[in-house]
């Protein structure tokens, strides 16, 4: 999707690896999820609220949803934990 960014940052902790993904259309932050470079999904994310801050961490990948127009994707959608879609 045009103007999507994801930042990925890797630490040691001990044998394993963590990491967090940071993703921004433009210059707003959407979401974070982190967990382990071992395993298969995310272990915790975050979402931004569209008032600046964060929704409360939730376990697991987020629930997200390209936005269309036709056939062309225009943006995304990504689930609170409180179930509010934030449409970016």
């Amino acid at each position: 999707m045009p103007g999507l960014r994801a930042d990925f940052f890797r630490r040691a902790e001990g044998d394993r690896v963590a990491t967090v993904g940071c993703y921004s259309l433009g210059d707003r932050e959407l979401l974070m999820a982190w967990g382990y470079v071992d395993e298969e999904h995310c272990r915790h994310n975050a979402v931004r609220d569209p008032g600046g801050g964060w929704h409360a961490p939730a376990d697991g990948c987020p629930d997200v949803e390209l936005v269309r127009d036709g056939h062309t994707v225009v943006g995304l959608a990504v689930r609170a934990p409180d179930g509010e879609w934030i449409k970016a």
